[in-house]
């Protein structure tokens, strides 16, 4: 039988700090307690990951992982929390100060990265054979501050003092070839573990270095930096998540991060397949799908033709087989900016074998559609290579046997338009697969309060792996006594959020106010500029007329910006030069407050969420594949605030009109519209509109000289230098439609019951956004594998 926490913990701490745990920091009291935690899953971990090894498997190619802290997550699937409660007590410790020392895993961005995480938890959870594949960063995207309203980029070292949840594989390293260098890939293994169940995934991070450590002949000659520079050379492939692509050499090195992954993860499947099958290849799609999160992974395809034709001496038409009958491809986007293109010259540069073998691709593609009839310009637009460019998605949709969307709208968008011409030929290969979310970490441990009087009304915790189970509970809608302990959980929540805030940048907020929050990547898609000139306009109209009735609120953003994006970066100068506005004025600021969470990602998230009312899901009609963040608000009891876009659709279905506020234009209506839109009509006629876009360039808000506020004003009325049309994504055209919805909404606030009310059918009908439903899916109809419990 295990021993208890208390048993050992001591000894763990002692280990990491060199002390007494009387002296220890509570930095080394998360180390200790994570150590131990490490040890308690170690036998099960070797022994999911020999059973997974011998059969079919799943193998999910990611160039992000957006894990966020792992201690509370493992404490909380092992069922070891109030254990540890308990032993830190005996140390005067309570446990959520030792959390809050772990730095969140810098490995992902924004949705796509915390998709694969969700998906990763789901699996394990579910028993099912699947194992992640990324790239072991070392500093991640980058730790974003703000200086003067600016945002600064700086090196997130999240592993600078060790991580206990990655363990170092030396034993298992592959070597990846360039035509400019021999890397070695080295793996760290993190654990991914279910939730009652001894099965324990993996997440495997590839880590880059070089064959020779360090120059001793340039150093022993004086030549210092000689003496380092090809190891630092090599480590840039695992320095930094999407590297600034806007020079050349940055887009270069993003193809070497791309290739470097996918050639060692697939070299890890081939070498595994053999140990348990033997050393004929031909089974090897009977016993490994792959599914490709996105294209950073595409170049998989033809690496592992290459693998098959040079290393393995198979036939072109046999490896290509295999090829077609192992890879399914994720599409995330309708957006033309992330259906990556490279230039030849690169591939030419990196591994011209790899574009030898992609040019045949592309010349036997080219033969396939002239024989199938297709015409000369559909097959040069088709074509995986042309005009000097390697087209990522077109290379994914020609060697998948699955390509699939992420919501019903989305899917939908990419059979009739982004991906129309490869639907036209090869129909049965799409599929669509809702995103959705882990309800252990956004439900079950981020909000503990709810789940508590979840788990009380349904008289177990079965619903935390089988969400569909809440919908049992909806009949508690009329049930005014519990609908008074909704409100009373938010409202703690809220003041919860306000303790943090207070504690983490030294701004005050009202929790009594209504929580209107909008946290994602930022992007002009994603309209957080209609969201700031709403904020702007409100502050307008209390200035001229402060008696009326105004509700308070709290407006919370979380964004960061791609380091290259100046617009995105001028719409964050904005949003906190608003908030330095409203926090000026005395009058204003005693009704709204405006609040840009710093460093925003998944720690912030679980804050942030539980506190919610309202959730800003604003994107332009048809840009948004799903979303995610949604789904998360959803389950937690905050209102949807948004168009119909993405998975928006599906939560409306859900809920019904009567439970979410849904405005603005249709995706089927936004082409007819742009034929006679006029932006500059809306900014004459639209009433209060001219007076807050002259705001920005009136000297009411300073963008310190930079120009950022008049080139935000001038891509709405007159477009851009690089032919976008003004105001591509209709931020005036829904503005009206969008300030009535969001009036509305905050005063049907008041009425805290009838609220309550459409919180509770909200979290009772969010069970179909789970992920457990989405991979069951996917491991039905696409993966064809089984649950293997251990």
């Amino acid at each position: 039988m295990t021993q208890s926490i208390s048993t050992h913990l001591g000894a763990f701490v002692r280990a990491e700090s060199g002390r007494s745990p009387q002296d220890s920091t509570l930095r080394e009291f998360w180390a200790g307690l994570s150590a131990d935690v490490m040890a308690r899953l170690a036998d099960n971990w070797d022994a999911t990951r020999k059973r997974y090894a011998e059969g079919r498997q799943e193998h999910y190619l990611s160039a992000e992982f957006l894990e966020g802290r792992a201690l509370l997550n493992n404490l909380t699937n092992l069922g070891l929390v109030d254990e540890a409660t308990e032993a830190l007590k005996e140390y005067n410790l309570n446990l959520s100060d030792v959390l809050e020392e772990e730095p969140d895993a810098a490995l992902g961005n924004g949705g796509l990265g915390r998709l694969a995480a969700c998906f990763l938890d789901s699996c394990a959870t579910l028993n099912l054979p699947v194992t992640g594949y990324g790239i072991l960063y070392r500093y991640g995207l980058f730790k974003q501050t703000f200086e003067n309203g600016f945002q600064s980029e700086h090196p997130d070292a999240w592993m600078e003092e060790g991580y206990p949840f990655v363990i170092r594989r030396e034993e298992e390293q592959r070597q990846v070839v360039f035509n400019d260098m021999v890397v070695r890939a080295v793996p760290y293994d993190m654990p991914i573990t279910g939730y009652n169940t001894k099965n324990v995934g993996t997440l495997r991070l590839w880590k880059a270095e070089p064959l020779e450590e360090f120059d001793y002949d340039a150093f022993n000659s004086q030549r210092f930096t000689d003496a380092i520079v090809e190891r630092e050379r090599v480590m840039d492939l695992c320095r930094v998540l999407y590297p600034n692509d806007t020079t050349f050499e940055g887009k270069v090195l993003r193809v070497r991060q791309q290739y470097f992954f996918t050639s060692a993860s697939l070299q890890e499947m081939i070498a595994n397949y053999q140990a348990h099958h033997g050393e004929d290849l031909s089974d090897f799609a009977k016993y490994n799908c792959i599914q490709l999160n996105d294209t950073h992974p595409v170049l998989a395809i033809p690496e592992l033709m290459r693998l098959l034709l040079d290393e393995h001496g198979m036939t072109w038409e046999d490896a290509w087989e295999i090829v077609t009958q192992t890879f399914a491809y994720t599409n995330h986007t309708v957006l033309a900016e992330a259906l990556e293109t490279w230039q030849v010259s690169i591939f030419e540069r990196l591994f011209p074998r790899v574009l030898e073998i992609v040019y045949e691709i592309d010349r036997r593609f080219r033969l396939d559609l002239a024989e199938r009839g297709c015409d000369q310009g559909k097959i040069d637009y088709m074509a995986p290579v042309s005009g000097g460019m390697v087209h990522m998605a077109w290379l994914a949709c020609y060697a998948s046997f699955s390509i699939n969307g992420v919501a019903a709208l989305h899917t939908e968008i990419i059979k009739r338009e982004t991906l129309h011409d490869w639907y036209e030929i090869w129909p049965e290969r799409f599929n669509n697969k809702t995103n959705g979310v882990t309800p252990r970490r956004w439900l079950n441990q981020c909000n503990p309060r709810l789940s508590a009087l979840l788990t009380e009304l349904a008289g177990s915790d079965a619903w935390v792996s089988d969400l569909d189970k809440l919908a049992d509970l909806e009949h508690f809608a009329d049930d005014p006594k519990v609908l008074g302990w909704i409100t009373e959980i938010k409202d703690a929540n809220k003041a919860d959020f306000a303790k943090w805030i207070k504690n983490r940048q030294g701004v005050e907020v009202d929790p009594t106010s209504v929580f209107d929050v909008q946290i994602k990547r930022l992007h002009e898609y994603k309209r957080q500029l209609m969201n700031a000139i709403y904020i702007l306009d409100l502050y307008f109209r209390i200035k001229d007329n402060p008696e009326a009735n105004w509700p308070k609120r709290t407006f919370i953003f979380g964004a960061k910006s791609a380091p290259g994006y100046v617009r995105a970066k001028g719409i964050i100068k904005l949003i906190n030069e608003i908030a330095r506005l409203v926090d000026n004025d005395p009058v204003v600021s005693e009704i709204l407050t405006v609040v840009f969470v710093e460093n925003y990602n998944v720690s912030p998230a679980e804050h942030i969420i539980p506190a919610a009312d309202v959730s800003e899901q604003i994107s332009t009609a048809g840009k948004e594949a799903s979303g995610t963040s949604n789904m998360k608000f959803m389950m937690n009891g905050a209102l949807t605030l948004g168009t119909l876009d993405g998975a928006n659709v599906e939560i409306l279905d859900a809920v019904g009109e009567d439970n979410a506020y849904i405005f603005g234009l249709k995706e089927e209506e936004l082409a007819a519209y742009r034929a006679q839109y006029q932006p500059r009509q809306a900014y004459e006629t639209v009433p209060g509109l001219k007076r807050v876009l002259d705001a920005f360039v009136d000297g009411t808000l300073d963008d310190n000289g930079t120009g950022m506020f008049h080139d935000l004003l001038m891509s709405l009325l007159e477009g851009t230098n690089w032919g976008d049309p003004a105001d591509v994504y209709f931020v005036l055209a829904d503005f009206p439609a969008y300030r009535e919805t969001r009036d509305r909404m905050a005063l049907d606030y008041a009425d805290r019951d009838a609220w309550a009310r459409k919180c509770w059918i909200n979290i009772c009908r969010s069970g179909r956004f789970s992920s457990d439903r989405t991979i069951n899916d996917y491991a039905r109809e696409v993966w064809k594998i089984q649950p293997e419990k251990i």
